[in-house]
């Protein structure tokens, strides 16, 4: 294809950002048969120098499961287990679509972040407000997992924690000072690299773990079913009492959190090996397959350990005799194995976040990997402002309840909607059902929304009264 773009040094990211400049959909310059693919500009494109199908696979997963799955349990108590497994198999099916539209007008509009799609579509504004999502979900999912780990290792109110039982009284039982030493010792490091690659092996190693997790659950509630030691799981909801009706509603946006990996997509397509949309739709695919059974597995088990008695955190049950043999280690590889986990998610989760809050707060600015006072400067401020979170946040179905109806259902289902709607009407490609499906899945997403948000604030007012 004949291009009047001229070969430019890779040093030089003055004159590159003068030729990839941001346009709207209707000043765009369109080439092979009306639309500018992203490898027409960038130089970079369909190189072979960046991440494998399997280390995209566990960045993504990595991406998705984290602290949500330790609340799906609870949910199962709330929704019954038919409907339960139902919303967990639907809720991955409709991700998988939004993630490949995703990736589809990502490719087309040659955008390099979740926020340069959104501002193809739907302008500036709607661009800062998708940013600020994924500030607040992410962020929130942060505090999340430092609040878990402060519940597991220092224990909470109703139950005691992994180093109380290990080592009796010490510093170890002030929750803030701990969760200070975790943040400052193990995750600061980790969060100072500059590509989300070089996670790829904690990537693995966390997925590791979580599938520990996973079997060794499943295993204990196999056994307790066969000994007939498990109490009969409700099958539907609970619709006898005010309370249980609210619990329903707070409860869905929840779920929502369980998929939303969206603001971690460009970022690994810009780094996959010989990229195309084919390629990251079967790493999407592989991804969400792992996850619906890691995620079934997990709320089934969870809920037939624990019965009425799950709580929030699933974690936090495991302080107790499981009526099994071995119950005390089983217990400590549950727990212990899923902090670790966490601790090698959490950069990937703040990766996205750093990038996004530079995106907002320096604009125009090189690259973040290439200025490491910059990027030192924000990972310092974020964990300083995250930690602070984690000591005011109660606990996590709190934080899910509120992010899950507000920018995990934004940033998972309404924006890349309106992206497909939008750009899919301008490129003419956007066939009839995947219209009806962005169609279905921007309703839904405006209901969940505002039954979640009206759910919460009724919650609030009823506790407060």
């Amino acid at each position: 294809m004949d291009s009047s773009y001229s070969a430019i040094s890779k040093n030089s990211y003055v004159e590159l950002q003068k030729q990839t400049k941001l346009l709207p959909p209707d000043e765009e310059s369109f080439v092979n048969n009306g639309v500018l693919f992203a490898d027409d500009l960038d130089p970079d494109a369909g190189s072979n120098q960046g991440s494998g199908i399997s280390g995209a696979v566990f960045n993504l997963t990595t991406s998705i499961i984290g602290a949500g799955i330790m609340a799906l349990p609870a949910t199962m108590k709330v929704l019954g287990l038919f409907l339960g497994l139902l919303l967990i198999v639907l809720i991955a099916i409709l991700s998988e679509i939004s993630v490949e539209l995703l990736v589809r007008f990502s490719s087309l509009y040659k955008s390099r972040s979740y926020g340069e799609v959104v501002q193809f579509a739907l302008g500036k504004p709607a661009r800062v407000l998708s940013e600020v999502c994924i500030v607040v979900n992410n962020g929130g999912f942060l505090v999340v997992y430092l609040i878990i780990m402060g519940d597991v290792m220092s224990g909470s109110l109703h139950h005691v924690g992994v180093l109380d039982q290990w080592l009796g009284n010490g510093f170890w039982d002030h929750r803030k000072v701990l969760i200070l030493v975790v943040v400052v010792v193990f995750l600061a490091p980790l969060c100072a690299l500059n590509k989300i690659d070089s996670l790829s092996v904690t990537s693995a190693a966390s997925v590791a773990l979580a599938v520990v997790f996973v079997v060794v659950c499943f295993v204990v509630a196999a056994v307790k079913v066969v000994e007939g030691s498990v109490d009969a799981p409700r099958l539907s909801p609970d619709f006898g009492s005010k309370e249980a009706v609210l619990d329903l509603l707070v409860v869905i946006p929840i779920m929502t959190n369980a998929y939303v990996c969206h603001f971690n997509v460009q970022p690994i397509y810009n780094e996959l090996e010989g990229r195309t949309p084919e390629k990251m739709n079967r790493v999407g695919r592989v991804t969400t397959g792992v996850c619906v059974v890691v995620y079934a597995s997990t709320a089934v088990s969870g809920y037939l350990l624990f019965g009425k008695d799950t709580e929030s955190d699933v974690l936090t049950n495991f302080d107790q005799d499981l009526g099994i043999r071995f119950s005390s280690a089983v217990n400590y590889i549950v727990r212990v194995g899923y902090i670790l986990h966490l601790v090698l998610v959490f950069p990937v989760i703040h990766f996205s976040l750093r990038e996004t809050v530079d995106t907002l707060l320096f604009e125009g600015s090189p690259p973040l990997c290439e200025s490491k006072k910059r990027s030192l400067g924000l990972t310092v401020i974020l964990l300083a402002l995250i930690y602070i979170g984690s000591t005011m946040i109660p606990n996590i179905w709190t934080a899910f309840k509120f992010t899950g109806a507000t920018s995990a259902v934004s940033l998972g289902f309404t924006f890349p909607a309106l992206i497909a709607l939008r750009l899919g009407k301008q490129s003419n490609s956007l066939s009839g059902v995947e219209r009806s499906v962005s169609w279905l899945m921007l309703i839904l997403a405006v209901v969940v929304s505002v039954v979640g948000t009206l759910g919460n604030i009724y919650s609030l007012r009823s506790k407060s009264d």
